[in-house]
């Protein structure tokens, strides 16, 4: 028997369109773990692909990714955002969500113009909003909920990549680890995107139920807000963008060039 392909996906609702039915593909095990520790899970070999963090792809050599599918948003994305106390002009501290590698880089290239802020770490499943800064970063459902449960003021980290750079972000390709010979595996995670993205109105139906939401909101979330397919130059273009601003901040290696996976 062949060692099946162990992928990983985070556990949000923004990768079902992604991952939907991946688990019952043949030769595919699938797994859910926050994005933090996906990548944990490629450095040390135990995943061969993750749908991860695209900061990764600048932090180690020899990565690939598939190309022309991910998550990524071309303006508001709702399940990453800066919660603010203070009018964003006036932000100095900012708590940073643990489970995000990429949210965390994208406020960090944001706000270096001006005074930039510093930025407090908070340790292993902690909740960044119980730290007394000016703002506090949050990802994935939690987000979400807290956008437009609760109805908290907020700054939103897509948006504002949009507005300077003119170029979509790309939140969580999947991530091939070093030497991980995918070719044979491909069409499955483009039978799951299929799957994700036509199911993609029942599943924001099924977040509203559960998160006690309007449909319409989840709705807008994971059909007009999210992007799931981008063309493989215009994809390059925003991964390479993101590799070079957060470079200049050394916050990756910006002279590494991941190799490009097409379906």
């Amino acid at each position: 028997m062949k060692t099946p392909l162990r992928v990983g996906t985070v556990p949000y609702l923004v990768g079902r369109p992604m991952d939907l039915g991946l688990e019952d593909e043949e030769g595919i095990e699938l797994q859910y773990a926050v994005p933090a520790r996906l990548v944990e899970g490629l450095r040390s070999g135990e995943i061969d692909v993750a749908l991860v963090s695209s900061i990764e792809l600048f932090r180690r050599p020899e990565y690939g990714y598939i190309a022309g599918i991910g998550v990524a948003g071309r303006g508001v994305v709702s399940s990453v955002q800066l919660f603010l106390r203070k009018a964003i002009e006036d932000v100095r501290t900012v708590a940073l969500d643990p489970s995000s590698r990429t949210a965390r880089t994208l406020a960090r290239i944001l706000l270096a113009d001006g005074p930039a802020p510093s930025f407090e770490e908070v340790g292993g499943d902690g909740d960044p909003r119980e730290l007394p800064c000016d703002a506090w970063l949050r990802i994935g459902d939690p987000a979400l909920r807290e956008c437009h449960g609760e109805g908290l003021a907020h700054w939103n980290p897509s948006e504002q990549w949009t507005l300077q750079t003119g170029l979509p972000f790309v939140f969580a390709p999947w991530i091939v680890g070093p030497g991980v010979d995918l070719d044979s595996h491909l069409p499955a995670f483009e039978r799951a995107a299929q799957r994700g993205l036509a199911a993609a109105l029942d599943l924001a139906r099924q977040a509203a139920q559960e998160w006690d939401l309007p449909e319409g909101i989840c709705e807008q979330y994971l059909t007009r807000e999210c992007l799931y397919r981008l063309p493989g130059d215009e994809m390059k273009k925003a991964l390479w963008t993101f590799r070079d601003r957060a470079g200049a901040l050394d916050l990756c290696d910006a002279s590494l060039e991941p190799r490009a996976i097409t379906l």
